[in-house]
């Protein structure tokens, strides 16, 4: 907001709160606020979901999961993305104002600590830096270039040290002094001081013994960072959590004043139905627990956000005005396509890619001809599969899912589903029906029919049916996992009920026994090898293509964290049997998190890895793999070789655990940054403006960066620095600057990178500030984190202390 705007917002949102009544006002702190026509006040709602695109509102343009979008180091990118989905919500909005709100549920700013997180492809990045950058250009983007008006108002979420779905509303992130200030706040503070955000969410988990919801960071942190009003929004039912499952007060009421007072503004709870939330309000105020003074504070940032958004302005002066055109239009698209080719990250190659000539390829594995959505896609307009890409080529493709296909017999017959699209209840009868068998990990295993190609989930009542086009929802009904039991049988347990599947009376199956001893014991035939079909495919062709990874919605997404980081056993088992039939094999990893894949490294001669991808995925990978485009994308976490190199999922402490990038003293399986290209370049000449700079101070650093190679490439140029002498614990490298940069074969460019030496500093508790000390910075330039090829040095003297430190032990030495 420009400051010569400020005054007019401010004068109507007084005009506002003066001519409201307190029931009105009350109105306004539910999710969906009330309207009040005697003021022509429309009604209003928060939290339309915009992650990566328009969510849960019908077909809108599907870019790249964010990690996928990270992996492209491109803010500008990023940008112009986050502007496609805002002008998309918009477009929504103007269709139907009431159901689709103009604040924006986006970006997630936390730190992605550990690749177990179940929501790990919602993240940006394992450095807090890298992560308030691109997140800060996603809002950019979503906020809009206009001076005065907002095109929607990004949240971000979710405020704070929330990397865990296990428990996650009643464990609490324990974040040491140094922790908290280096590198959880960092994230958050980058789009809000910029105002590209203008909103934030709390998070469900409690922060060092304290729900987020009533962290007093709220106001001693995140308010005054931003250059304006900041409307703090609660999670989904997470203010009734206060007095529910956390049990920090004694009844609801209680419960709401105390967030209200902390600092939330809009209660996301009860869905549609603002009813309990103005009731329990209205009873606070009666009771003394708040007052109306509270409840002016919260509307105000309310009213504050909504004329920003210019929801009390004619439509004539909208500069955001457009039409459901945009909605997955060509230039969208384009962009889309874009996005997911410069995400695929090129792991390993031994000279096999890019693929060339007219080649018999055979395109295996459960995603070889599929594209997934998860929670928080959009609604796919249409999608381009791996599959579909490459025989869109011209080339000649054969494909196979790779799985395995079985009947599951009883004692007295076979487990039957009906054959039309609609399907219905599985029984038992004389004749069988053939099931697919997808193996996502962690034992869990999806059953789809072959008859009708429908998956097996549970209605409402338990009942078995084949009628589900996979696995989804917030509940995930179409998972199960194969016991083994007695005499070689095995028992089928629903993995989101934890009962074991019965035969009933009427001979119908059900997910309702509580014990081994009630479920019904099957016998598994295997009517078809799908490792050994893959390979069959594999031995006829010029190159094998193996599309592995996870379902989006099984084994680790939002209320479900990962036990280990292994691929899921059958898809490992499968990729083995075609290498060892065709040593041509590429394996194409689509996933939304890092997984420990070894072998693979060891063995194959290419790797590649992308994110869901959305609805040019394919097309993508397609584009990367003949070397249409280059794969410059870069990965912005660590991928680690075993779970075991990790620490503790709710070990928050990351300078004590030694962990991330930025701690981690083991070699990784792939470091933060890494990335190959399919040429060559060569650093030289590493050069700074100036060798000694006091805190406070620019250093510009400047490298000549040639493509020694024969094609056209992008690189990822990255300075990080390491302290070399310190009174605490420092990271044994950090990011501060990078440059993507384009070379056609033998350009040679001076790449300039900046270190802002007031970032160098650690956070003194004691001072209650952080501390810049006299120290020598080395500067390492390269290709990632452990790929450095240019090392240089800045001395930097410290700045003068604000506070004299207190005589106590160095608090932030952890």
């Amino acid at each position: 907001m420009s400051d010569h705007t400020l005054p007019s917002v401010h004068h109507r949102v007084d005009d506002l709160l003066a001519r409201l009544t307190l029931p009105e006002k009350i109105g306004l702190l539910h999710q969906w606020q009330a309207p009040v026509p005697r003021l022509d006040l429309p009604g209003f709602r928060t939290g339309t979901e915009a992650l990566h695109g328009v969510a849960w509102l019908g077909p809108a343009t599907v870019f790249p999961q964010v990690i996928g979008l990270a992996s492209s180091w491109n803010p500008e990118l990023v940008r112009a993305v986050g502007t496609a989905v805002g002008t998309e919500v918009r477009a929504k909005h103007q269709a139907d104002p009431q159901r689709v709100g103009l604040n924006v549920w986006a970006p997630v700013v936390n730190p992605l600590r550990d690749p177990r997180w179940g929501r790990n492809e919602e993240g940006w990045s394992e450095d807090p830096g890298l992560t308030g950058r691109l997140a800060t250009a996603y809002a950019e983007g979503l906020r809009g270039d206009h001076p005065d008006r907002l095109r929607t108002a990004p949240t971000v979420k979710h405020f704070l040290g929330y990397n865990n779905e296990t428990d996650r509303a009643t464990t609490s992130s324990d974040l040491p002094p140094r922790v908290l200030h280096e590198y959880e706040l960092p994230a958050f503070r980058a789009p809000i001081a910029a105002g590209a955000a203008v909103a934030a969410m709390a998070s469900y988990n409690l922060v060092n013994g304290v729900p987020a919801h009533l962290s007093p960071l709220i106001a001693d942190e995140l308010r005054r960072w931003a250059p304006g009003e900041v409307l703090v929004v609660g999670d989904a039912g997470a203010v009734t959590n206060l007095a529910g499952v956390q049990g920090q007060l004694p009844d609801q009421v209680s419960g709401f004043a105390a967030a209200l007072r902390a600092g939330i503004d809009s209660f996301t709870e009860d869905d549609t139905d603002g009813t309990p939330t103005r009731e329990r309000i209205t009873e606070a105020l009666d009771r003394g627990l708040i007052g109306v003074a509270d409840v002016d504070r919260a509307v105000r940032r309310i009213l504050t956000v909504r004329l920003r958004l210019g929801d009390l302005d004619p439509a004539d002066t909208d500069p955001y005005v457009t039409t459901a055109e945009v909605l997955d239009c060509p230039a969208h698209r384009d962009l889309a396509r874009q996005a997911a080719r410069q995400g695929v990250v090129l792991l390993r190659n031994d000279g096999l890619l890019p693929l060339t000539g007219q080649l018999r390829i055979a395109v295996l594995g459960p995603l070889a001809d599929t594209v997934y959505e998860d929670w928080y896609s959009g609604t796919l307009p249409y999608a381009v599969t791996l599959r579909d890409a490459l025989a869109g080529r011209g080339e000649q493709v054969t494909t196979h899912p790779g799985i395995d296909r079985i009947v599951l017999r009883v004692a007295d017959g076979y487990v039957r589903g009906p054959a039309d699209a609609d399907g219905g209840p599985l029984t038992v009868a004389a004749d069988a029906t053939c099931f697919d068998v997808f193996d996502w990990g962690g034992d869990a295993v999806a059953l789809r029919a072959v008859d009708n190609g429908r998956h097996v989930g549970t209605d409402d009542d338990g009942l078995l049916v084949n009628d589900r086009s996979g696995p989804g929802g917030w509940v995930v009904r179409e998972t199960f996992r194969f016991v083994p039991w007695r005499d070689g049988t095995v028992l089928l347990r629903h993995l989101a009920t934890g009962r074991y599947v019965a035969v009933d009376g009427a001979g119908r199956l059900r997910a309702d026994a509580d014990t081994t001893e009630a479920a019904t014991a099957f016998d598994v035939e295997l009517v078809a090898d799908g490792a050994a079909e893959a390979a069959a495919l594999a031995a006829d062709a010029d190159v094998a293509v193996v599309a592995l990874g996870n379902h989006p919605m099984v084994n680790g997404r939002e209320t479900e964290d990962r036990v280990d980081l292994a691929l899921p056993a059958g898809q490992e088992a499968m990729l083995r049997a075609v290498y060892a039939a065709n040593p041509r094999t590429v394996l194409v990893l689509t996933s939304s998190y890092p997984y420990a894949i070894g072998w693979a490294q060891a063995h194959l001669p290419a790797v590649l890895w992308s994110c869901h991808g959305g609805q040019e995925h394919g097309r993508a990978l397609a584009d990367v793999l003949f070397g249409d485009a280059e794969p410059g994308g870069r990965l912005t976490q660590t991928w680690y070789a075993d779970a075991a190199e990790l620490p503790d999922l709710l070990d928050y402490d990351v300078i004590g655990a030694d962990a991330t990038y930025l701690y981690y003293r083991g070699d990784p399986l792939y470091p933060f940054g890494h990335g190959l290209s399919y040429t060559d370049f060569d650093y030289t000449d590493l050069r700074c403006s100036a060798t000694t700079a006091t805190a406070g101070e620019q250093v510009e650093v400047r490298v000549e960066v040639t493509n020694t190679g024969t094609r056209p490439g992008t690189e990822v140029v990255q300075l990080y620095t390491r302290q070399r002498r310190s009174r605490v614990k420092q990271p044994l490298r950090q990011l501060r600057d990078f440059a993507r940069v384009t070379l056609a074969p033998g350009e040679r460019r001076t790449v300039m990178l900046r270190l802002h030496t007031a970032e160098l500093g650690w956070w003194d508790a004691d001072r209650g500030e952080p501390v810049v000390e006299d120290a020598t910075h080395t500067l390492l330039v390269g290709r990632s984190a452990t790929d450095v090829r240019l090392v240089g040095a800045v001395a930097v003297r410290a700045e003068p202390a604000s506070r004299p430190a207190r005589l106590s032990s160095a608090s932030g030495a952890r």
